[in-house]
């Protein structure tokens, strides 16, 4: 039986270390070895990897002037289309009346991406008279897809109720004629009519790739712009300087961590060496939640993180002195590790609880980086009652019954 969990431990401790240095294969101070595939999807922020910025200038249209509800719409729009494309923890901010902030993170293009942005994607129907019979408007949904016979690219349009019967109207009014398709006023086809469409779809064709028809599905998924917008102030942001700072911040950390474990080992022994592996686990866990939502790593989550690796450390330090007062009081180790885990239960719930509050304050009142740091934190504090009230308490009863640690030396007492 005690070399069977002598094994089990054994087992555990051989785990938690491969698993720690696999972990750290992805980590900058690691660059010259070969990622692993999982690594590759922590997603970095602005500040990490770079991308542009771009300030917007709203000006009146014949029929729109700028106004708070105009740049509401506006706003509104604008993030639906960053939202769409997938961008990661955009930057979406109002400066003043009339002019709107928008930074954008690990953009291949940012040419394109700023063009398809400003974009006014009003989208029109119109008659051989140039009457314009339904808009865009009256989407309910627009996607890309491939013909099923001819294989081209197409955009798919599915209309509203409204639209519905706007476009059956026009379709059969104007069977036998062409009804033109016009997009911020260019023509895009101009088909046949051949008959009435009652069904209030439609599609348009003519695309290269279905990347190209993604974009014009995007764009009218968000509806037309109400206003327009121009591009005052464009620069790409690269990200040597965020860059720099995550190596130190790293180095820092890993530093700073060999010193906790080693001060923990020498201190409290046993329990620091289980601390140290309960730690590992820790991280693990919390880098795979952060890949599991697709939080995006930037500077302040960084700090976020480190925070919440001392508040981990600390509730261990808060458990192990309740450990070493019930064993100086008589107790044996196995029911010093119970009283103590029992006894500091208490004070690191409400440690962690209080500061879990002020994370969730954080986010709610917070924006951009502020709303990181405090996800990072929060994710991170949930993670380390974990580990500690489960994961290292385990570990510590598990090492006990082996009878390799009984003494209470072993244990700093």
């Amino acid at each position: 039986m005690r070399w069977s969990k002598i094994l089990i431990f054994a087992v555990i401790i051989l785990t938690v270390i491969a698993a720690g240095l696999t972990a750290a294969v992805p980590l900058p101070v690691f660059k010259d070895i070969e990622q692993l595939p999982w690594g590759k999807e922590i997603i970095l922020g602005l500040d990490l990897q770079g991308g542009v910025h771009v300030l917007l200038e709203a000006r009146d249209t014949p029929e729109t002037k700028v106004d708070e509800e105009s740049m509401k719409r506006a706003m509104a729009i604008l993030e639906n289309r960053i939202n769409e494309t997938g961008v990661t923890e955009p930057i979406l901010q109002r400066q003043g009346k009339d002019r709107i902030i928008v930074e954008l993170a690990g953009i291949e293009d940012p040419e394109k991406a700023v063009r398809d942005l400003i974009r006014p994607a009003y989208l029109e129907f119109k008659t051989e008279e140039g009457e314009t019979v339904v808009t865009g408007g009256d989407l309910k949904d627009a996607y890309e897809s491939r013909d099923a016979v001819s294989g081209q690219v197409i955009v798919n349009l599915e209309f509203n109720a409204e639209g519905t019967k706007k476009f059956a109207k026009a379709t059969t009014e104007h069977t036998g004629r062409h009804l033109g398709i016009y997009l911020d006023g260019e023509l895009l086809q101009n088909p046949y009519v051949k008959g009435p469409i009652l069904q209030g779809q439609a599609y348009i064709d003519g695309y290269r790739d279905l990347d190209e028809a993604h974009n014009i599905a995007i764009l009218l998924r968000s509806g037309a712009l109400p206003v327009q917008l121009h591009v005052l102030e464009k620069s790409t942001v690269g990200p040597q300087l965020g860059q720099d700072s995550l190596d130190r911040s790293i180095n820092a950390g890993i530093v700073g961590l060999i010193a906790i474990l080693v001060f923990m080992v020498v201190y409290y022994r046993v329990p620091g060496f289980i601390a140290a592996l309960a730690l590992i686990i820790y991280a693990l866990i919390v880098f795979a939640i952060f890949i599991g939502i697709h939080a995006t790593m930037t500077l302040p989550g960084i700090a976020g993180f480190l925070l919440s690796l001392g508040i981990a450390v600390d509730a261990n330090v808060v458990i192990f002195e309740r450990i070493k007062e019930e064993l100086r009081s008589g107790r044996s180790v196995s029911s010093a590790i119970e009283a103590g885990f029992k006894r500091g239960f208490v004070a690191v719930f409400d440690a962690n609880v209080t500061t879990l509050i002020a994370a969730v304050v954080l986010y709610y009142f917070g924006s951009g980086p502020l709303r990181g740091f405090a996800v990072t934190l929060g994710i991170g504090i949930m993670a380390s009652m974990f580990t500690t009230i489960t994961m290292t308490k385990w570990m510590l009863q598990l090492a006990a019954a082996t009878n390799l640690a009984k003494h209470p030396r072993y244990y700093g007492a």
